[in-house]
């Protein structure tokens, strides 16, 4: 009896390590087939730097799945069809970098979209309205000198070669986002001046590890990079993915005028710009299927 049994047990070891499932079964970015054999299958990676803008995704996702790697939480799922790695890196480059990092390694996305929201430079740009950055730059990397600061990129660790100053987007993702922006639609932004239709513009995004809340400084990142909105985070993400070759493109809603009162009209505006946002970036990720992004690899 006892002999009977283990050849049983031992019949179905050997038939699990041969494959001999049958129909092909799915894991997340990869599908087996019949034959055992893996077909990668392209997933995209969404990061924001606050929870409410990932939440916002996550509430969108099909077949929805979390998991925790170094005690981030990722959220593997499908968005508008296409599969997805959504997760939170928080506040700040340091935490865009390491978020950045694990999703790379752990998730091999073929391109990643940063969301979220942002202070506006531009004095044109109104709370609602979304700035797709076509090249994004650190507003407090470089020289110091008696002189102001000489804006610098540091070297690449991976091959020596130092990084440009400003990290550009990739140019297929812009070309998605255009064709989403005229497809999109966004919250009306209602003032104490009537309802306004936010507008989605291309344009240069800056980030620091500062939040900024002065007229002063808005003028300075204008005059001296051209920036139209600033943040904390985009420019890391941009840097872990140029460095590793990804495609990336930083997408941000405007929260606040990055002025005295940023930090309140934030509190306002917050959860309207997260939604633009993220609307926007889910409009584009069902595009994906039009379009093959090409990694750079």
């Amino acid at each position: 009896m006892m002999v009977w049994k283990l050849g049983v047990v031992l019949a179905v070891l050997v038939c699990l390590l041969c494959g001999c499932q049958g129909p092909a079964i799915q894991r997340f970015g990869h599908e087996l087939t019949a034959e055992g054999q893996a077909k990668s299958q392209p997933v995209t990676g969404i990061l924001g730097a606050f929870e409410q803008e990932i939440v916002i995704l996550e509430d969108k996702l099909t077949e929805p799945r979390g998991q925790k790697i170094e005690g981030i939480r990722f959220v593997t799922g499908k968005l508008s069809g296409r599969r997805v790695v959504v997760g939170w890196t928080g506040i700040g480059t340091v935490n865009a970098a390491v978020a950045t990092a694990l999703m790379v390694e752990h998730f091999k996305p073929g391109e990643i979209i940063f969301t979220g929201v942002a202070g506006a430079v531009n004095p044109q740009l109104l709370p609602g309205d979304i700035v797709v950055a076509e090249k994004i730059a650190y507003h407090d990397m470089g020289v110091l000198t008696t002189e102001g600061l000489l804006y610098k990129g540091v070297k690449n660790r991976l091959d020596g070669i130092e990084n440009p100053v400003f990290f550009p987007a990739d140019e297929q993702l812009l070309k998605l986002a255009e064709k989403a922006a005229g497809q999109v639609k966004l919250g009306i932004l209602r003032t104490s001046e009537g309802d306004r239709s936010p507008k989605i513009v291309k344009g240069v995004i800056v980030t620091g590890d500062t939040f900024i809340a002065s007229k002063d400084k808005c003028a300075e990142l204008r005059a001296k990079l051209g920036a139209d909105a600033v943040e904390m985070e985009g420019a890391a993400v941009a840097q872990v993915c140029y460095q590793r070759e990804i495609p990336f493109v930083v997408i941000r809603c405007i929260s606040d005028k990055a002025d005295a009162s940023a930090k309140e009209d934030l509190a306002t505006f917050y959860v309207m710009s997260a939604e633009n946002s993220a609307n926007l970036v889910a409009e584009m990720v069902g595009l994906f299927e039009d379009t093959k992004i090409k990694n750079k690899k």
